[in-house]
């Protein structure tokens, strides 16, 4: 015997057991609906297409089957028509109209955006930058001191930074070292002339001047001996303690401005020697 869903459509194998159990009251077993299945009892199955079953009150204790031996194949769903408007045929230009639209400056809002927390302590001053600062500001004073140091003579003989060098000494009752400058030494007058003590020798007097804006060591003096012709007949390099025997004086060096007399003694190269040089170094 075969019995229907009037739910679902569904066709069930139903025995006589089943049947006598429920009363006739059944379950289905594919929706869960309840029905009365002597109402769609039948020994051969229904011809299709199925048509809507009367649904029955729900049974006190039916009985669900669940033999399925036929269920009707759903019908395909229909997808919709889309219909597509034409495109326009006018041959004038589509304008769009922006003059309703109002823009807003973001600063029209006089509100400042809060800054992300997670960058907020990039701005706050480290505790440790005070000591670092300071140690790095020694260092390069130092760095600078040294370079000075090393370059005193260029500073030193420099008119605007000797000056203001020589001011603050000056004031710090300190004394700058001496810086040579053999090319500001000008002989302001000589003589030489036979030495009145010692046979065979030369006494040269001159007078020289430094003018260099700064003090300046006294320098290694070269004597040169020519002939008539112009030729070198002898020539003697003097230090300054050999022609200086005061120690003070060649500490203190030759002032700025200042001249000083020399007085140096020199082999007689005999009646040939009519012209001599001084030279600084």
């Amino acid at each position: 015997m075969y019995t229907q869903c009037p739910e679902c459509l569904s066709v069930f194998l139903l025995s006589a057991q089943a049947l006598a159990q429920g009363r006739g009251d059944l379950v289905c077993g594919h929706c869960g609906a309840s029905f009365d299945g002597l109402a769609t009892l039948t020994d051969k199955l229904p011809a299709e297409p199925f048509g809507q079953l009367p649904v029955h009150a729900e049974p006190e204790a039916p009985v669900t089957v669940d033999l399925v031996i036929y269920r009707p194949k759903p019908e395909p769903a229909t997808p919709p028509v889309l219909e597509i408007e034409p495109a326009p045929t006018d041959a004038a230009p589509r304008t769009d109209d922006f003059s309703q639209l109002v823009f807003a400056p973001r600063f029209a809002s006089g509100r400042r955006q809060p800054r992300s927390h997670q960058h907020r302590h990039l701005r706050q001053p480290s505790p440790h930058r005070g000591p670092w600062t300071a140690a790095c500001a020694v260092l390069l004073l130092l760095l600078a001191g040294q370079a000075a140091w090393a370059g005193r003579d260029a500073l030193i003989a420099q008119p605007v930074i000797g000056g203001w060098l020589r001011t603050g000494c000056a004031a710090l009752h300190c004394v700058l070292p001496l810086v040579a400058a053999p090319a500001r030494l000008r002989v302001v007058d000589s003589n030489v002339q036979s030495h009145p003590g010692v046979a065979h020798a030369l006494l040269i007097s001159a007078r020289i001047r430094n003018d260099a804006a700064f003090a300046q060591p006294y320098p290694v003096v070269t004597v040169t001996l020519s002939d008539a012709d112009g030729k070198r007949l002898a020539m003697r390099r003097l230090r300054p303690r050999e022609y200086l025997d005061d120690p003070d004086t060649l500490r203190q060096g030759l002032g700025p401005g200042r001249s000083s007399v020399l007085m140096l003694e020199v082999a007689d190269p005999g009646d040939r020697a009519v012209e001599f040089e001084l030279g600084f170094e």
